[in-house]
């Protein structure tokens, strides 16, 4: 259950009480209360927000975003990330929006910002809520500042951390909320949206590429339900790092652009415990072609707003699957297409021991890439059965149910699209997820064991029923088991090394998959030293393990953030083992018997 916190607030109140709404001190308070037993009632102005839910105190905030305009500019100090010597290119002011997703589709025509049930609209227009405390820069990434033709040198600038904080708008910005449903550990959830995460605007890059800027964390929209539409740093650091080290590990994904932090306490429970506590804020800016979700078509399918299906359909098709355009099938070809994509990507999240966590609809994204980083995690011992997320009591979004739930996913959307997709369509394209999910997975497998020509049925037979069984139950760490494998010779030497990997009872068991193996490797033409090259750029050193993550948290937490810093560099190049001098661990190892 999302808790809630309060938000800014310069003009305080005195709440009054009346009868307590929560006799639990970890349910959400309604809108419009707060307190720990939910029993103050905020009186706050037309237009302001309330500091409402548990952790809230009743004052309310009536500060608005303003254009950069408005405010002068000075130089600072900020951790950017790559080389600094980029070429000149855009400033803030003068990023081109097209803001095309609001242009060309109907928006909700209610412009206060105030938690409601929003009917026969896309979108709500809405302004980040700055945040009471000072915000401050935490880390830039000039990589992902290139999509969008940026000029790295902006991010020295002294309203950074309060433009991709959402206090100050840039010229052209439209910012908006997404409205969408979705269904949630298998049921349908009614109306979600964009609870948290405000869109800045679209910008066209000079290659004619588009990207959708978003805020996470920027504060309350209309579809924020009982959460406060803040983010915390714990999990805004945790998407910031993730988000690019999926890219530079060959992930589809959306990416972050800059990490900003406040001093602002947000209110979590993160063990849904009771025992929540006050943590600190931040914003996370991410970038995607689009965000757009399955959920955007629910929305309007079980709300009966079937008109507007066609009309998403078309908008999608037209923005980011043009080669569709004009077909007279288009509405098939756009779904084989999504079936396709999705099926591609759950293939590389097994492939690299990726478990997103939470695989509800609404986290789907149309495109085919990783969106929403929440409770994410990475395999350290293999195990099918790992859950990453502390909610997911019975295990639905394990690990080795991904691929079976993306179906399900994909189920569901067919639904949604039903008022302009026959059964007779969208069945057959449902049907090619499987093969494509099982060709795009061997197809990673075979680069990972650093296997091409002898790449089929004899692999999957391998990996099925030989080796993936045996690293379970030796519980095997599965990121530096494959790195080790590469070193491995076609007369076996380092074999050793491997197969203390697997002691006691396991060890016969790998005799008998490292006879089979190198009699594969036998029969590949590569040589030893091409095969182990080939093998070291697939399979990483570092991953972004729960430990690794941790530690740059808690650091972070103490205002030290060199650990983010340093990840930041260490993931973006995951394949070359490094020696960063601000690590404070090795990085690439299993979890420490702290």
């Amino acid at each position: 259950m999302i808790l809630k916190l309060f938000v800014l607030c310069l003009l305080s109140v005195t709440p009054f009480r009346t009868a307590c709404q929560s006799s639990s001190p970890y349910l959400a308070c309604v809108p419009g209360r707060f307190g720990r037993n939910c029993d103050g009632v905020c009186s706050c102005d037309q237009g302001c927000l309330c500091s409402d839910g548990i952790g809230g105190d009743g004052s309310c905030s009536c500060l608005k975003a303003v254009t950069i305009e408005e405010a002068p500019i000075a130089a600072t100090d900020v951790y950017v990330h790559g080389s600094v010597n980029a070429s000149a290119g855009r400033t803030l002011e003068t990023l081109p929006f097209i803001n095309t997703y609001i242009q060309q589709l109907p928006g909700d025509p209610i412009v206060d910002n105030y938690v409601r049930q929003v009917p026969n609209a896309f979108y709500s227009l809405v302004r980040p809520t700055p945040f009471r405390s000072g915000v401050y820069p935490i880390a830039f990434n000039e990589p992902v500042a290139a999509l969008i033709d940026l000029d790295t040198r902006e991010a020295n600038r002294s309203d950074f951390a309060e433009i991709f904080s959402g206090a100050r708008l840039m010229p052209g910005s439209r910012p908006f909320a997404q409205r969408y449903a979705g269904h949630q550990f298998g049921n349908y959830a009614g109306q979600l949206g964009d609870g948290r995460a405000i869109t800045l605007g679209e910008i066209s890059n000079a290659a004619g590429d588009h990207w959708e800027l978003q805020l996470k964390g920027a504060g309350k929209t209309p579809y924020s339900r009982n959460a406060d539409g803040r983010a915390v740093l714990r999990s805004s650091i945790r998407e910031f790092l993730c988000s690019e080290a999926m890219f530079y590990l060959g992930v589809p994904t959306s990416r972050a652009l800059s990490l900003v932090g406040s001093d602002d306490p947000t209110f979590r429970d993160m063990l849904y415990d009771g025992n929540g506590q006050n943590e600190p804020s931040a914003v996370v800016a991410r970038l995607a072609s689009s965000w757009v979700r399955f959920g955007t078509f629910e929305i309007f399918y079980y709300k009966n707003e079937h008109h507007h299906i066609a009309t998403l359909a078309d908008y999608v098709i037209r923005h980011d699957f043009p080669h569709l355009d004009g077909l007279a099938d288009k509405y098939a070809q756009f779904f084989r297409e999504v079936v396709r994509r999705t099926a591609t990507l759950v293939a590389h999240w097994q492939t690299v021991g990726f478990a997103h966590g939470v695989l509800n609809t609404d986290n789907m994204s149309i495109l085919g890439i990783t969106i929403d980083y929440g409770p994410f995690g990475f395999l350290d011992a293999y195990d099918p059965k790992f859950v990453p997320n502390y909610s997911d009591d019975q295990g639905r979004y394990a690990f080795g149910a991904q691929p079976d739930i993306c179906y399900w996913n994909l189920e569901k959307l067919a639904i949604a699209l039903s008022p302009i997709l026959s059964a007779r369509e969208y069945k057959p394209a449902l049907e090619l997820f499987r093969p494509t999910y099982q060709a795009k997975y061997l197809e990673l497998m075979c680069a990972k064991l650093g296997l091409k020509a002898t790449c089929g049925n004899r692999v999957r037979s391998l990996l099925d029923d030989k080796l993936l069984p045996l690293m379970q139950r030796a519980k095997v760490d599965y990121a530096n088991f494959f790195r080790r494998l590469g070193a491995l010779t076609k007369l076996g030497e380092t074999r050793d090394s491997i197969a203390r990997m697997f002691p006691g009872n396991n060890r016969a068991s790998f005799e008998r998959f490292i006879g089979h193996y190198q009699q594969l490797l036998l029969e590949e033409p590569m040589s030893d030293t091409d095969r182990r090259v080939q093998m070291n750029a697939v399979n990483p050193v570092y991953v972004l393990r729960n430990w690794v993550a941790q530690v740059a948290i808690e650091n972070a937490t103490a205002k030290d953030y060199s650990q983010v810093h340093a990840l930041q560099r260490m993931l973006s190049n995951p394949f070359v083992r490094t020696s960063d001098p601000s690590a404070l661990f090795d990085y690439s190892a299993p979890p420490p018997d702290w």
